[in-house]
C-alpha cells in the first residue's frame, strides 16, 4: 500500500463526513469566486466603458454612493481652457429603476460632447437635438426592457420615445439608457448640474503631463476630484467599500470551511489512533504521520476548491442573466482568480490540519498493543 493510497483511504472511510466537509469548503470558495469576480467585473466594465468613449481623465465628486454627487456645470468651462485638454463631455449619470428593470444606468450626455460618437447605431436614429423627448438604448438595455424603435419609455415622471438602439462597445454602455443632458437634468430636477466630466487629452500627452493636468483641474475646481480613467473607480470610496465587503463575506465563508476541515481531521485522528500507532510500530516516523494528516487535509482543500470554483462560476453565470444585474457588469472570471481560489482552499486545508497533525504526532507505538 502506497503513501498516497493511505491518504485517500483516510478520507474515503467516512464518505458522508468527508462529503459534508467538502460542501463547507466549496461554499466558501464559491463565495470568493462569485463576490470577488463581481467586484472585479464591475471595475473592469467601467474601465472598458471609459476606454470605448476615449476618455483619459474622469472628473467627479465621488461620495459613499455608487453614483457621484452633482456639482455645477460651470466647472466644465474651467477645464476646457486648461492645457492638454482636447475635448470634454459633461454628463449626468444615475442608477435608477426603469420600468421592468430594477436598476439601470441612465446617462445624460452633453449634446456636442464626444461621448455620443462611440455609439454605433444598430437600428433607428440618434435624437435630432437636445430638446427632442427621445432616448437611445444600448442593445442589452433594449433586450432587458423589451423595447423597440418607437416604443415609449417611462423615466421617473417623463415619457420619452425610443428612437435608436446602439452598440457602445462595452457592457456598461450597452446596458445604459442614453439621452441628452438637458433632458435628464430636467427629469432629475438638477438643472445646471452635472456629476461627471469625461476629459480627452491631446495626442502625445505624456503620463506625467496627464497627472499634472489632474492636479491643475483640482486646483481650478477644488470641489471635485480628477483621476486617470484607469484609477477612477478603484479610488472611489463606495467601490472600496463594496470590494472590502466582498472579501470580508468571502473570508467569513472560508472560515466555516476551516472549522469543518479541522473537525473532520480531529475526528479522523481520534478514530485512527490504533492504526497510527501500528504504523509507528512498523517504523514510520512521527514526521511522516504528520505529513499524512497534512496531505489528507490539503487534498480535502483541493477537492473543495475545485468544487467551489465550479459552483461559483455556475452561480455567477446565472446571476449575470438576472434582471437586476444584466447590462451593468460582466463578472471577471479570469484564470488568475480561479487559481487563487483553489490555492486559498489548499492553504485552508493545510492550516486546518496543523493541530490534528500535531495531535497525531503525540500518539505512541505502545497503543498498538491495546485490544
Amino acid at each position: 500500500m502506497t503513501f498516497f493510497s493511505i491518504v485517500v483511504r483516510g478520507l474515503t472511510r467516512r464518505p458522508v463526513r468527508t462529503g459534508l466537509t467538502l460542501v463547507g469548503i466549496s461554499i466558501g470558495i464559491a463565495a470568493v469566486v462569485a463576490l470577488v469576480g463581481i467586484s472585479r467585473g464591475f471595475e473592469k466594465s467601467w474601465e472598458t466603458g471609459l476606454k470605448a468613449r476615449g476618455t483619459d481623465i474622469v472628473v467627479s465628486k465621488m461620495g459613499s454612493s455608487l453614483a457621484p454627487k452633482p456639482f455645477s456645470d460651470a466647472v466644465a468651462e474651467l477645464i476646457v481652457k486648461l492645457p492638454h485638454v482636447a475635448a470634454i463631455s459633461s454628463q449626468f449619470v444615475e442608477l435608477l429603476s426603469i420600468e421592468s428593470s430594477q436598476m439601470m444606468m441612465l446617462s445624460g450626455r452633453q449634446w456636442d460632447g464626444y461621448a455620443w460618437k462611440n455609439l454605433k447605431l444598430i437600428s433607428g436614429r440618434m435624437p435630432l437635438d437636445d430638446k427632442e423627448q427621445a432616448v437611445v438604448l444600448g442593445q442589452t438595455a433594449a433586450e432587458v426592457l423589451k423595447k423597440k424603435i418607437g416604443d415609449p419609455l417611462q423615466i421617473e415622471a417623463a415619457e420619452l420615445t425610443v428612437v435608436g438602439i446602439v452598440d457602445g462597445g462595452a457592457v456598461v454602455e450597452n446596458g445604459s439608457a442614453i439621452l441628452a443632458l438637458p433632458l435628464l437634468q430636467e427629469i432629475m430636477s438638477e438643472q445646471g448640474r452635472i456629476n461627471v466630466i469625461d476629459v480627452r487629452v491631446t495626442p502625445g500627452t505624456s503620463e506625467d503631463e496627464l497627472k499634472q493636468l489632474c492636479v491643475e483641474i483640482v486646483r481650478a475646481a477644488p470641489d471635485v476630484t480628477a483621476m486617470a480613467a484607469g484609477e477612477h473607480l478603484s479610488n472611489s470610496q463606495s467601490f472600496r467599500m463594496v470590494k472590502a465587503m466582498s472579501w470580508g463575506t468571502s473570508l467569513l465563508a472560508v472560515l466555516v470551511g476551516v472549522l469543518g476541515v479541522m473537525n473532520t481531521m480531529l475526528m479522523t485522528v481520534f478514530e485512527r489512533k490504533q492504526e497510527i500507532s501500528v504504523l509507528l510500530a512498523l517504523g514510520w516516523k512521527p514526521s511522516r504521520i504528520v505529513r499524512m494528516v497534512l496531505w489528507e487535509s490539503a487534498l480535502l482543500g483541493f477537492l473543495g476548491g475545485i468544487a467551489g470554483v465550479l459552483i461559483g462560476v455556475a452561480g455567477i453565470k446565472l446571476l449575470q442573466n438576472t434582471e437586476a444585474i444584466r447590462g451593468l457588469l460582466e463578472p471577471d472570471l479570469g484564470i488568475g482568480l480561479l487559481l487563487t481560489s483553489i490555492v486559498i482552499a489548499v492553504v485552508v486545508g493545510v492550516m486546518s490540519g496543523l493541530y490534528p497533525a500535531w495531535r497525531s504526532s503525540r500518539i505512541t507505538p505502545a497503543l498498538a498493543l491495546q485490544g
